[in-house]
């Protein structure tokens, strides 16, 4: 596997910890969307990408991370 970004091969995978705001000032009061990704990142630049789960996209997708 090679960086997207770089075409380096110096990969390294960690685990995640995410907390996805809601943009904008209307959202201030609506909850955080927490993902708990796997990240592969690029150790040459930097670049990472993860995968968000099905049920935390759906409260992305609703724009209602409620009880996230």
């Amino acid at each position: 596997m090679q960086c997207k970004s770089c075409d380096s091969d110096n990969l390294g995978e960690f685990k995640g910890e995410l907390a996805i705001h809601f943009p904008g000032l209307k959202n201030l009061d609506t909850p955080v969307v927490w993902v708990f990704p796997n990240l592969v990142i690029c150790l040459n630049c930097g670049v990472a990408q993860f995968v968000v789960p099905e049920d935390e996209l759906q409260l992305l997708t609703k724009g209602d991370a409620a009880t996230g």
